[in-house]
Parts: C-alpha cells; sequence; structure tokens
C-alpha cells in the first residue's frame, strides 16, 4: 500500500487531502502541531477507508527538529504533501518583525527544511513524490500581502529548482498554485465565490495531478489566465494599483 505523508494536517485542504488519498486505499500519515488533535479524523479514516492511519508530531518552525521527524516515520512515505501555511496579518508584519518572520518561516524556511530532508531520501532511492502547496499570491507582490506572497515565491522557486534536479532521479514534484481557497485561514476575508474553491476541489485536483505526473497545476484552472494579466501590467502602473 502506497504510503503519503501529510504536513500541516490539521487544516481543511489536508482533511480534504486525507480522505481524498485514503479513499484510494492509500496507507496515510498525519503531521502537525499538536497531532492529538486529528485522533478524530484518523478514527474515520481508518474505519471508513480500511486504511492504516498514524499521527505524528511535527513542527514547521523548528528546523533541527526536522531529521529526526522523518525517520521516526513508521514507513517512509511514498508520497509527501506539504500543506502547511500561514497567511498572517501583512499590516502587523510591516512593523513587527516576530509576525514578519513567523510568515517567512512557516511558508519558506520551514517548508525548504522539510523538503529538503525528504527529497534527499527519496533522491537516494530513486522514487517518490513531493507536492509543493505555494500560491498564486508569489506570482506578483501586492500591498495586501506581499509578505506571505513573497515567502511563497521563495517557494515556488525552490520546487522548481528541485524538480530541475530530482527528475533524473525519477522523482516526480509538484507544484500547486491554489487561488482563493474556502478555508478557516480565510474565513474572515471577502472571497469573490466564482473564484473560490473548496478544500475537496483543491485535493481532487493534487490527486489527479499525482497520478498524472503534472508539473505546476493551478486551483482553479482559470487562475493561469488571470495571473498572466496581472504579470503584464507595466510596473509604473501596477505600482500605483490598490490590490
Amino acid at each position: 500500500m502506497p504510503t503519503v505523508l501529510i504536513l500541516g494536517a490539521t487544516s481543511d485542504i489536508a482533511v480534504s487531502l486525507a480522505r481524498k488519498f485514503a479513499s484510494s486505499g492509500n496507507t496515510i500519515q498525519l503531521a502537525a502541531r499538536n497531532a492529538a488533535r486529528l485522533q478524530p479524523l484518523q478514527l474515520d479514516i481508518s474505519i471508513r477507508y480500511s486504511v492504516p492511519c498514524t499521527l505524528h508530531e511535527f513542527d514547521a518552525t523548528l528546523p533541527g527538529t526536522h531529521a529526526a521527524f522523518f525517520s521516526s516515520l513508521p514507513a517512509r512515505p511514498d508520497c509527501t504533501i506539504c500543506v502547511f501555511g500561514y497567511l498572517g496579518d501583512q499590516s502587523l508584519g510591516e512593523s513587527d518583525w516576530e509576525e514578519c518572520h513567523r510568515i517567512l518561516q512557516v511558508n519558506y524556511v520551514g517548508a525548504v527544511s522539510i523538503l529538503n530532508i525528504v527529497a534527499n531520501a527519496y533522491a537516494d532511492s530513486g522514487n517518490g513524490t513531493i507536492v509543493g502547496i505555494s500560491s498564486v499570491a508569489g506570482e506578483r507582490g501586492r500591498r495586501s500581502n506581499y509578505l506571505y506572497g513573497s515567502a511563497k515565491a521563495g517557494f515556488t522557486a525552490y520546487l522548481s529548482g528541485l524538480r530541475n534536479r530530482l527528475c533524473e532521479k525519477g522523482v516526480h514534484v509538484l507544484t500547486v498554485k491554489p487561488g482563493f481557497v474556502d478555508t478557516k485561514m480565510t474565513e474572515n476575508l471577502p472571497l469573490p465565490p466564482l473564484l473560490t474553491a473548496k478544500p475537496d476541489a483543491v485535493a481532487a485536483a493534487i490527486h489527479s495531478a499525482v497520478h498524472r505526473k503534472k508539473n505546476v497545476i493551478y486551483v482553479k484552472w482559470f487562475w493561469r489566465q488571470i495571473m498572466f494579466v496581472i504579470k503584464c501590467i507595466p510596473e509604473p502602473i501596477f505600482s500605483k494599483m490598490k490590490l
């Protein structure tokens, strides 16, 4: 039975991913801070899908613990999905270094730390799949979330380089760029319904892309066109826009 490791397993997207991959017969490893909170999900997956599901303590902000975490897993995962993220408070982060640092630490530094370890293990074995959930926010900096966006821009570039490095090793690296997603993280934002995806839709898109060996996907599909247009706006004009 292939094993799927989900990093940041308490998020809405992660829960949908766990159920989607479990429904295909995969063993599930759920990793998060305070993993005991995931016991109801663990029980539900084990009973509903009749697959093994284990819980593991993981903190993206503690890179020094990541190697021990990965080596302690009961089985090396065949697929690792990096779901964790922190939108943060842009306004606060502009003047408060602790908030700024947390946004950068969670969305970029922590992700690179654990995925470096996973990538080396997969390169040595000559197989494996890495999925990184980045964001369309990383495609152009906007005043409303450029701290988060800059971290995601770095993560997107990291995944691209990782894909380039690991391709010849037989390792698949998938970059996922969701647009707006209806989750607990965005519940206080006025999201346009037509542009907003549900967590189950994101999970289905990722599940399909993993099996089809896709390199980069957008969720929903029209975000590719939207971001193309935004990137084409000349900088003198864009710098005056309130986005």
